[in-house]
């Protein structure tokens, strides 16, 4: 076989065992050379990727997923379709813990085997209907629906709030679709806690620090805030569009992430917005992720002072 001949078979082929890279016509010797140059990469225990998708999986983690998935899959050890936290990782879905990279989840067929079967492959066994399955990057994966119903059955609430939030977020998936999926699991475990989870879902909440806000507050027996609210000034003229606002009280809330407080203009422009806030008749709390998972229970109690105080100015509507 010729440097062409071979430069066209890994164009063919992203993944594979090396019986598999035999099948397509290399032969030992060049397997060793491929893998001693590099072209060819050890990603677990029996299967290789070229080197070319792993640079092209830099800047897609989804795809970077979707091998790992994939060797899963060639080295024969596993049957099943891609699921749970790596159906989420194939779709976009942002998640609250990520799983140990490499990690791979897979749902098999009712009476199969579970458990930790081989190192970073974890099985689920469970009906799964034709129509909830489709492909991502030549991966046969649970829809994006079936995704988060699976993560919501089997994680915490708040977990299956992220996820949930997030596919309602990119149109991944409707509550029409997330409570259809759920009917056809009705007696499965969690199923309860699942629809607890699409019925407090919210498409609005943009990121996974405003999904697990939305949680403490709850739990923390705050009224529910309005998402994404633009506020505008006495003069009608916009001044931001917000997290959170409690219409009742003019009470704002935003969840910051650690950029926010670096200096320079984005530190300048955020406090010219809180200024404005104030001056237009709004209270604003700012919320941190070491605040709200470090004490939620004062970040709960600075909401509130804050809407005791826009009561005691008669700010409250």
């Amino acid at each position: 076989m010729t440097s062409r001949d071979t430069a066209n078979t890994l164009s063919k082929l992203d993944v594979g065992t090396l019986a598999t890279w035999r099948a397509a016509g290399l032969t030992k010797r060049q397997l060793y050379t491929l893998v001693e140059s590099g072209q060819l990469v050890k990603i677990r225990h029996g299967a290789y990727a070229t080197s070319s998708v792993l640079a092209r999986a830099e800047k897609d983690p989804g795809l970077r997923h979707a091998v790992d998935a994939t060797a899963v899959m060639a080295t024969g050890m596993h049957r099943g379709i891609v699921s749970h936290h790596s159906a989420a990782q194939l779709h976009g879905l942002r998640l609250l813990r990520q799983p140990p990279a490499g990690t791979v989840t897979l749902t098999v067929p009712p009476g199969s085997r579970t458990g930790r079967h081989a190192a970073r492959v974890i099985c689920h066994a469970a009906e799964l209907p034709d129509q909830q399955v489709t492909r991502r990057y030549g991966v046969s994966v649970t829809t994006a629906a079936r995704t988060v119903a699976d993560i919501a059955r089997t994680t915490t609430f708040m977990e299956g709030v992220v996820v949930a939030d997030a596919a309602l977020y990119e149109r991944n998936a409707s509550k029409s679709e997330l409570r259809r999926v759920l009917a056809g699991c009705e007696r499965w475990p969690g199923t309860s806690r699942a629809r607890q989870v699409v019925d407090f879902a919210d498409g609005l909440a943009e990121s996974v620090l405003e999904s697990c806000a939305r949680v403490l507050f709850r739990d923390h027996g705050l009224p529910p805030p309005e998402l994404q609210v633009h506020i505008t000034g006495r003069d009608r003229t916009m001044i931001a569009r917000v997290d959170f606002f409690w219409r009742r009280y003019g009470v704002v809330a935003e969840t910051d992430g650690l950029l926010k407080y670096d200096s320079g203009e984005r530190a300048i422009a955020e406090r010219r917005r809180d200024r404005l806030l104030q001056e237009a008749g709004f209270e604003v709390v700012h919320v941190t992720w070491r605040e709200l998972f470090g004490d939620p229970a004062r970040v709960a109690g600075r909401i509130r002072e804050a809407f005791r105080r826009a009561e005691r100015l008669g700010l409250a509507r």
